[in-house]
């Protein structure tokens, strides 16, 4: 029997799901597990591998290629569910990376490792046993892992958990800090989330006040609403791209055309260091927030303060 075949009957015996006992999922485990074709399981290991390192290995050692465009149904076909299962976690090196790090890795769990080096021999059915029994605890125990570098955030009343990473720290800032001091009693009407571009996504608001996000799929990070001024209020929470520049504003600009409120353009950055990083890409009349400088604005241009265009 071929790795492959092997790596599916391995899937298939601790209880994934028909759709992650194909080949894609095989080649993943096969990847995750650095096993070869000529290599027994016993010689598998837990290397820390990216989304693209194992298409790679799929590639390299499988002479199965992938397209580049692969690489999020690699992730969200198959890797969601394996780190759901306990057959992979990630980021054992650096558990606080933000997802959308290009170094984002994962491997597998050290019981997963112990199962799949006991495949084809006598200790087996006693592994396979053991994993399965204590399976429900695996799960919950790497989702209690996961959680603890979750950022919790209240939007509009409810609990939220962001995943980790500087990013999320400072959409919770613009939401937590900066809304209560600015927007006074503001509705977040849009919010997302590296796991959940439409964590918050209020689009009856939205296209009520003439928003029109049909077709567009780069909203700004945030969107507060102050319905008591009539003010929109658009913030790029900045930590390494993406300020609020002529360009992006044009963008904004196409998707809120029929838009009668006034808008407010913000860029929001961490701190100054991260601010001075960008200052010759902002856009004239928008607004800057700076987050270890809370109670402060920083207009650009223009004989009055906060406020639409």
């Amino acid at each position: 029997m071929s790795k492959l075949e092997e790596a599916k009957g391995i899937l298939a015996a601790i209880g994934m799901p028909k759709a992650q006992t194909n080949d894609r999922s095989a080649y993943v485990l096969l990847a995750l597990a650095d096993l070869k074709e000529e290599n027994n399981w016993a010689k598998a290991e837990k290397p820390e591998m990216r989304i693209i390192d194992m298409m790679n290995f799929m590639a390299a050692n499988y002479g199965k290629e992938y397209k580049p465009n692969t690489r999020e149904t690699i992730r969200k076909d198959t890797i969601h569910q394996f780190v759901d299962g306990a057959v992979a976690e990630r980021n054992t090196d650096s558990a606080d990376r933000p997802t959308n790090s290009p170094n984002f890795c994962y491997c597998l769990t050290n019981e997963m490792l112990q199962l799949v080096k006991s495949y084809g021999t006598r200790k087996w059915q006693i592994q396979l046993k053991t994993f399965t029994v204590q399976k429900g605890m695996l799960i919950e125990k790497y989702k209690q892992q996961r959680d603890i570098t979750r950022v919790p955030i209240t939007i509009n009343g409810q609990e939220f958990n962001l995943s980790a990473g500087g990013h999320n720290a400072l959409q919770k800032a613009i939401v937590e800090e900066f809304a209560p001091r600015f927007v006074r009693g503001a509705e977040v009407l849009y919010i997302g989330d590296a796991e959940n571009k439409d964590l918050v996504k209020n689009r009856e608001v939205l296209e009520d006040i003439g928003v029109d996000i049909t077709g567009h799929d780069k909203l700004p990070d945030v969107i507060l609403y102050s319905s008591e001024k009539e003010w929109l209020f658009f913030v790029e929470a900045v930590t390494s791209v993406g300020p609020m520049s002529v360009k992006r504003m044009r963008e904004i600009e196409a998707m809120s055309i029929h838009c009668k409120e006034g808008k407010v353009y913000v860029t929001a950055f961490p701190d100054r260091r991260v601010y001075k990083k960008f200052i010759d890409q902002l856009a004239w009349e928008t607004e800057v927030w700076i987050a270890d400088n809370p109670d402060h604005m920083i207009h650009l241009n223009g004989n009055r303060f906060i406020g639409p265009r």
